[in-house]
């Protein structure tokens, strides 16, 4: 079946998470991904945890249909191949630390000068210069940068998210800039050099609290699970644990208040007139709302708000993610080989007719060092 990035390689000096996720999506439509592992242990994410088939969940997550290739670049027959291979990509991606790329003579503006249709994509955690050019970053490090952690958790205990949103916004921005890119040159012949910063890419995402906090003189909402800025909006108890639920709009409020509450005059009370009344008086409102919640069920409640038109979830573990009725239903899960063994894996979230994802395995370390050495004569 036709990919449509069938015929493109794409060469990754890549280690972690941002990098890598952005590859793996590159992978999924087709293209030819050869990714540089260090020796002797390669990619260090490799050795995060040990609990899918004794593998990293991070990983075999981030790396499926990639070529791995141990090389030491720093070693002159080493480097010889891996200069070799990027003259025949079409995308060169690196996350190393910051420095490293020049130090190693592997910067856009070294490679490109002799290779001007590469598409040459870094990946760093600050973006070049400024005080913090040189400085490491890691995810939970830019969430204190970006104030998403100060924006997440309790009015008590400022949260990080529970997965790397940094590096995987970070990575979905290179993914998006490398298709643009390959889109481009199409039209021109031209490559194009690319930077993409962790700082950046979370702090396009936090843009909303951060313009909320600055315009509206307040300091940022730690609100648990509820939303910080809409109400009702988050979890409301019931007889038999608790329902989340968001209210978008007036209508949608008006629609609560006759058809879930039962008080459609409930709607004209000043507290609870406008959305900024309801934020001021949210715990007011949760009080009433669970006050008519307490005699009826989950099952109950969430019917109910079906049926009103109003958005309703259930309350799941990211085990229960696997096992969720609408994947299963709709058909969402491949089995992908690894080194351990089979696994489970969701389809791409962009479904296009007519083409499936390719979802190749993920490579052990190593696995395709010696084919490639042959095929790039070195």
């Amino acid at each position: 079946m036709r990919q449509p990035l069938d015929g493109i390689t794409v060469v990754a000096l890549e280690q972690a998470v941002a990098a890598p996720f952005a590859t793996r999506q590159l992978a999924d439509l087709g293209a030819r991904v050869i990714k540089v592992e260090r020796p002797p242990a390669g990619d260090f994410a490799r050795g995060y945890d040990r609990t899918v088939h004794g593998q990293s969940s991070y990983f075999v997550w981030l790396n499926r249909g990639k070529e791995s290739v141990v090389l030491d670049v720093k070693d002159a027959a080493d480097r010889a191949l891996l200069d070799a291979m990027i003259s025949r990509a079409d995308v060169f991606v690196q996350n190393l630390v910051p420095g490293a790329a020049e130090r190693l003579g592997l910067d856009a503006a070294t490679v490109r000068a002799a290779l001007p249709r590469l598409i040459h994509c870094s990946i760093s955690g600050y973006g070049d210069g400024g005080p913090y050019g040189a400085k490491k970053a890691y995810d939970l490090l830019v969430q204190c940068e970006t104030g998403l952690v100060m924006s997440t958790g309790t009015p008590e205990t400022p949260s990080k998210t529970g997965f790397s949103v940094a590096d995987l916004s970070t990575g979905m921005y290179a993914y998006s800039g490398i298709l643009a890119a390959l889109y481009d040159r199409e039209r021109t012949g031209a490559g194009a050099t690319l930077r993409v910063a962790m700082l950046d890419a979370l702090g396009e995402l936090m843009m909303q609290p951060a313009y909320f906090s600055r315009y509206g003189g307040e300091p940022p909402r730690r609100t648990g699970a509820r939303h910080p800025s809409i109400s009702p909006y988050g979890p409301f108890r019931v007889a038999d644990g608790a329902v989340f639920f968001g209210i978008q709009n007036e209508r949608e409020w008006l629609a609560f208040c006759r058809l879930i509450m039962r008080r459609a005059g409930l709607a004209a009370d000043p507290r609870f007139a406008s959305n900024t009344d309801r934020v001021a008086h949210h715990d007011e409102l949760t009080a009433v709302i669970e006050e008519s919640f307490a005699g009826r069920t989950a099952d109950e409640v969430s019917d109910a708000l079906e049926a009103a038109g109003i958005a309703s979830a259930r309350l799941r573990t990211p085990e229960e993610l696997t096992r969720h009725p609408q994947l299963r239903a709709r058909d969402r899960w491949r089995t992908v080989s690894t080194p351990g063994g089979e696994i489970d894996a969701l389809l791409p979230p962009v479904e296009v007719a007519g083409q499936d994802p390719v979802l190749g395995p993920v490579p052990g370390l190593g696995e395709h060092t010696t084919a490639i050495r042959a095929e790039f004569g070195a």
